[in-house]
């Protein structure tokens, strides 16, 4: 993996509306994606956690401040450049795998490709089928595979294209403890094994300590890090950000 394509966040604001009632989601947030790492996002209910992912993803515009992916400057692309580095530097992985169920799941994983006019890296394609567990149900149909199952499809998808990095909300929301905790470990080993870079967003202190390290929001702005924390300790931290 390129460091070349880190991720970088520098003094990011966002504010939505105007005059009296408008809201500021972000107020100069700071961070770094390095290579290999897996970062989670955590804060309470209206902290700017998605707004993060979305500014950091390139689907928002923050107001001020600015997003680097490598040496791009993603406020210095129009919206179809924006669209073009989505679709080949970036992967996402959501709490709804917004699978098609008239596609097999060598289908949906391929989908980003197809979608962009390239054909497949067959040897990498095989690479990630097979590091998700899914060699044996590629011609499957998603509603012949569980729920895990179905979101190790969503991370293969996101995988196909080689992005940079991936951006994953709540992707363990709608699994059960131990479902979710097999997702986790898949990409905990990404990260290790690809030198990929992770950046989640969730609600649950068990997910987040799956992390190397959480960064805690609140009001807008970044209240703290944790470097691989119990999920007690991350549960504590969020206890106090009430009170910043």
């Amino acid at each position: 993996m390129d460091t070349a394509e880190d991720v970088r966040l520098q003094s990011v604001t966002k504010v939505y509306g105007t005059g009296p009632g408008a809201v500021r989601a972000l107020r100069g947030v700071d961070l770094e994606l390095p290579a290999a790492t897996f970062t989670a996002v955590m804060g309470p209910s209206g902290s700017g956690k998605s707004t993060l992912l979305h500014c950091a993803a390139g689907l928002d515009r923050p107001t001020a401040g600015s997003v680097w992916l490598g040496p791009v400057d993603l406020a210095g692309l129009t919206e179809i450049e924006l669209t073009e580095l989505r679709r080949s530097k970036i992967g996402f992985i959501f709490q709804a795998y917004n699978l098609i169920n008239a596609l097999t799941v060598e289908e949906n994983i391929t989908l980003p490709l197809r979608l962009a006019g390239t054909k497949p890296d067959r040897a990498w394609q095989a690479e990630i089928v097979r590091q998700v567990g899914l060699a044996e149900r590629v011609r499957h149909r998603p509603s012949e595979l569980s729920g895990g199952q179905q979101q190790r499809v969503a991370i293969a998808r996101a995988l196909i294209t080689k992005p940079a990095v991936i951006f994953a909300d709540e992707p363990t929301g709608a699994l059960d403890t131990r479902t979710a905790a097999v997702v986790l470990d898949l990409l905990a080993r990404l990260v290790r094994t690809l030198g990929q870079r992770v950046l989640m967003v969730t609600h649950d202190p068990v997910a987040a300590a799956r992390a190397d390290r959480v960064v805690f929001l609140a009001d807008g702005r970044r209240a703290g890090d944790l470097v691989r924390p119990t999920p007690d300790e991350v549960a504590e931290r969020m206890t106090k950000l009430g009170k910043w």
